[in-house]
């Protein structure tokens, strides 16, 4: 069996998503795989085999799907690699490489290996603490995030800490309405560690399961950014040993590069240890997602694939790569 079989059967024993979120992932790599393949179409058009020439348009493709340029550039070895020992490869073949090729990058992180929204065990209450820019989808992830796990049996409370904007404090307030959640919130400019520290004090009374903390998405000044998140795990700290257990950075994936340059600048910042790629619905760029998960070997966890509370999913490659080249 090959590898790209083994991968694609033997370790998806059983069916990750269900029929509803499989359409949802679906609709939501949409515009990414209809321009992609669009671009793909032209690129072989009169072409019987893989040359240099088709290689040349394909690098510029997935560069242009804000694949990023270092993944591409492996992407393309492989296949020149494959050229090279085959001798022969048709054009007709090219999908389907390339979807293997993808895989087996995808295959080398950690990343999107879940299958459900879950935590560990022995681990209460797990501390998410949230990161990024305002605009990127931030507060509306944590309010989906809050809605996935409480639909999986846990309990969740949420800690505004983004308090340098009242609506950022107000957004959260209306999520935690929504999903039937308690928060914990101060007045707008108040201390976001003592925010934090009153939302895992109230957490841990209340016994809860999962803590997800909002913060502020300011990057005009890393050192201040640094300095603040620094703080607020401290004061965290003082309350429940060893919080955060996760630094979740959320990226707008309709931002393609851009959402690269976040991601350099919070992981210099502070120990962003998994992310969240929004918006993927909304635009052609969803190949961000290959090449940050390739670039930061950082897992991605979630990815949001449409406007619905339900739309956000946890990210499995298989299912990803399966949709993408369906």
């Amino acid at each position: 069996m090959s590898f790209f079989k083994k991968i694609f059967s033997s370790e998806k024993k059983e069916p990750v998503l269900n029929e509803q979120e499989k359409q949802s992932l679906d609709k939501g790599l949409e515009k990414t795989k209809t321009s992609f393949f669009s671009k793909l179409t032209k690129a072989v058009a009169g072409k019987s085999k893989v040359d240099a020439d088709v290689l040349d348009n394909l690098e510029e493709i997935l560069v242009s799907s804000d694949v990023g340029v270092n993944t591409t550039l492996k992407i393309i070895e492989r296949i020149e690699e494959r050229v090279s020992k085959d001798k022969y490869l048709g054009t007709d073949e090219l999908n389907g490489i390339l979807r293997e090729e993808i895989a087996s990058l995808l295959s080398e992180t950690n990343s999107g290996e879940a299958t459900q929204f879950d935590i560990p065990k022995n681990t209460k209450p797990y501390v998410i603490m949230v990161v990024g820019v305002n605009g990127v989808g931030k507060t509306t992830t944590i309010g989906k995030l809050a809605y996935q796990f409480k639909k999986a049996g846990y309990n969740v409370v949420l800690g505004a800490a983004d308090t340098f904007r009242a609506a950022a404090i107000d957004q959260l307030q209306i999520w935690a309405d929504r999903v039937g959640v308690p928060i914990v919130k101060q007045q707008m400019g108040s201390d976001p560690a003592s925010v934090a520290f009153d939302t895992l004090q109230s957490a841990v009374a209340q016994n809860a399961d999962i803590v997800i903390i909002d913060t502020a998405g300011r990057l005009h000044n890393k050192v201040g950014l640094m300095n603040e998140l620094s703080k607020v795990k401290k004061v965290m700290q003082k309350v429940v040993e060893n919080t955060p257990n996760d630094v979740l950075l959320v990226l707008d994936g309709s931002t393609g590069q851009n959402a690269f340059q976040q991601a350099k600048q919070f992981t210099a910042a502070t120990e962003v240890s998994c992310l969240a790629v929004t918006k993927l619905d909304g635009t052609a760029k969803g190949g961000v997602v290959i090449g940050i998960s390739d670039q930061f070997q950082i897992p991605v966890k979630y990815i949001g694939v449409g406007e619905g509370i339900e739309d956000l999913q946890v990210f499995n490659k298989y299912e990803f790569v399966d949709s993408f080249f369906k």
